[in-house]
């Protein structure tokens, strides 16, 4: 009986359904904002930004499965995934700051790690190094995002307690997974010589 070969996944375009996902997280991240700053009076706490801010959430899991099921590989989502992904975690957690539902220093290390490890992922790819994301990495999106989707939740408007211990662990899960990639990348470009 012959060997069941697995195909090689096949590049798509923007308009495969996994990247049209992708792109209705970016398209709709600024209504996202928009509800949490409207909420201004209940620190941001709204069934309209948590409903949003979950769907959103749901494109994140389902763009990637999506493409795994179709057994496809984009450029283009590539880019546009992570790209969302802190669009929307970083825009959203700004508008909380804005309505005072959050301190400004642990969004705003968030913000360096993810705009610094973007950097350093640029710098990695014109020399030639593609880095894959741990499982740990994959995680980290999930887990700031249940930090926002609590700090938006109307029932948790009153617990901030809870708010802060979520984003203080976002935080370090965010701090921990970007070292991890750091050091990813240096050992990657020490074995090729770079």
């Amino acid at each position: 009986m012959p060997e069941a070969h697995a195909t090689e996944p096949r590049q798509v375009g923007i308009t495969h359904p996994a990247n049209l996902l992708t792109l209705a997280r970016l398209l709709f991240a600024p209504l996202l904002f928009w509800f949490v700053l409207d909420a201004e009076a209940s620190r941001g706490a709204s069934w309209a930004a948590f409903g949003l801010g979950f769907a959103l959430a749901s494109t994140d899991f389902f763009d990637g499965r999506v493409a795994r099921r179709s057994n496809v590989v984009s450029r283009s989502g590539a880019f546009l995934d992570p790209l969302a992904d802190k669009i929307v975690v970083i825009g959203g957690a700004y508008c909380l700051v804005y309505v005072e539902r959050y301190w400004w220093l642990p969004v705003t290390i968030i913000a360096i790690r993810e705009l610094g490890i973007t950097t350093w992922r640029s710098r990695w790819a014109r020399e030639g190094l593609a880095l894959p994301a741990r499982t740990s990495a994959k995680y980290k999106t999930f887990v700031q995002g249940g930090a926002l989707l609590l700090a938006v939740m109307p029932m948790m408007r009153d617990h901030d307690t809870a708010v802060n211990v979520a984003l203080w662990v976002a935080v370090a899960w965010t701090v921990s997974t970007g070292i991890q990639y750091l050091i990813d990348g240096q050992n990657a470009l020490s074995t090729t010589g770079d």
